[in-house]
């Protein structure tokens, strides 16, 4: 039986119901089906521009794709796993509505040029939201670092306390690894403003086409320079993705720590009711399971990723079928990360903070100690000495349960008679921070210095 597909003239039998649905990529390049119809609009222009189709038969092309377009809006376009993928579905679709004249759309293109443009042009038109979900949460990362510039809490190495810090200093190294994110996204944007169209099946075209005029008109920078890099190429995917898992890293890393600061144990945040639930067995449960979910979902886009780099490693050029794997992965990595990034900013936006629990929890940790050995490298003893020196009286502190600021003056002279009753304000966990004045550290004026940054690196953007 031959078979009826529309690229069937030269096949005497047709696959088998399950070869179809195996074959088929419908059910999820059907999310593309608005890039396809726009990119179909720009070539159908551009082939009546350089007189290579009639202008009638143009108009009328032009005209059924609008009508495409008006139904796609409202939701009344059906599509059919026997015409494979978008591209043969809209095509049937536009047969439809005008008759044979729509198989002269297909002029001097092919589904390879086709299928590059629209994932181009769905990606285009992602990245700015992505982008902009990043500044929405910077921005509150900004807000609550402002408003706990003087709010300590521990530092942490290795999950042990380390030193005394600003909460607001911690919350901006989350806000500059997302600028990071931002401007690896923006970077992104130049290999996806590329315009793949008129490179056809891999060699380009017999027919005279304006491939300027198609780039214009879908708003790319600039066409792609040889036409089997164009139809071939999955870079920007990849970078896509690449950027999307380390963001997801960066969440991630967030999210376990949201979950730590939240337990009984910390207790420094509590999460509003709007992002936590309940246990079915146990009344008492408050589980901030969004920052879990999020935490979670890192695994699904670092999965995305290493699934097109496997796809697209031993690829000869230059369309193989296995590049119908590109497009789930992107899918769903954009419908991961933009909820992961609103959800994010809901939670912190609105979860309070246990100052007073933060502050206390330096108070009897020793977090002090390099305070101590910087106090007694300043009086004189090399670091190396004081450092040992401090370190003993820690390891004393630990078995007896007394802190550094609780030892005796007489027993600091001991050690050394410079020291004097200033090692106790030197001892302070607030004075520790605010001490620290290093560019980039963790004093209440650098704190300060940094949100300024943050401003205006999203004042540039509003």
């Amino acid at each position: 039986m031959a078979t009826n597909k529309l690229w069937g003239g030269r096949f005497e039998a047709s696959g088998d119901e399950n070869i179809d649905a195996f074959g088929a990529s419908i059910n999820f390049d059907q999310l593309m089906a608005a890039e396809d119809l726009q990119g179909s609009l720009a070539h159908v222009e551009m082939l009546q521009d350089t007189n290579i189709i009639p202008e009638t038969d143009a108009k009328q092309i032009i005209q059924g794709l609008k009508s495409l377009q008006q139904q796609l809006a409202a939701g009344k376009l059906k599509f059919d796993t026997t015409n494979e993928d978008i591209h043969m579905n809209i095509e049937a679709l536009l047969t439809k509505e005008i008759g044979p004249v729509a198989g002269k759309l297909h002029t001097a293109r092919s589904r390879n040029d086709q299928v590059a443009t629209d994932f181009h042009l769905y990606l285009k038109k992602r990245l700015p939201k992505i982008i902009q979900a990043i500044q929405e949460l910077q921005r509150v990362l900004v807000t609550k670092a402002e408003a706990n510039i003087e709010t300590i809490m521990p530092g942490y190495t290795h999950l042990q306390h380390a030193q005394p810090i600003s909460y607001g200093h911690y919350l901006m190294a989350y806000f500059y690894m997302l600028q990071r994110d931002v401007e690896r996204f923006e970077f992104n944007q130049q290999h996806t403003n590329l315009s793949p169209l008129g490179a056809a099946a891999l060699a380009g075209t017999t027919f005279p086409i304006d491939r300027q005029q198609t780039t214009r008109k879908l708003g790319f920078d600039k066409p792609y320079s040889n036409s089997l890099d164009a139809v071939s190429d999955r870079d920007f995917a990849l970078e896509f993705l690449s950027n999307a898992a380390i963001l997801m890293v960066h969440l991630s890393r967030l999210c376990e720590e949201i979950v730590l600061w939240s337990s009984y144990e910390f207790g420094y945040l509590e999460l509003s009711d709007q992002y936590s639930t309940g246990s079915s067995i146990m009344p008492q449960k408050k589980n901030p399971d969004m920052a879990e979910l999020i935490r979670g979902k890192s695994g699904r886009v670092f999965g995305d990723l290493f699934g097109l780099l496997t796809v697209m490693k031993s690829l000869p050029l230059a369309y193989n079928k296995d590049m119908q794997e590109d497009k789930e992965g992107t899918f769903d990595a954009v419908k991961t990360i933009i909820p992961s990034l609103k959800i994010l900013a809901g939670m912190l936006d609105t979860a309070q903070v246990n100052s007073e629990k933060m502050a206390a929890a330096t108070e009897k940790d020793f977090s002090n100690a390099t305070e101590l050995a910087d106090y007694l490298a300043v009086k004189g003893i090399p670091f190396r000495q004081a450092h040992a020196l401090v370190g003993q009286l820690v390891l004393e502190g630990l078995k007896t349960g007394v802190t550094l600021q609780e030892i005796p003056l007489s027993k600091y002279q001991e050690i050394m008679p410079e020291i004097g009753s200033d090692v106790y304000h030197d001892l302070q966990s607030k004075i520790a921070v605010e001490r620290r004045q290093s560019l980039g550290g963790t004093s209440f004026a650098q704190v300060k210095y940094q949100i300024a940054e943050a401003k205006k690196i999203l004042d540039k953007i509003d």
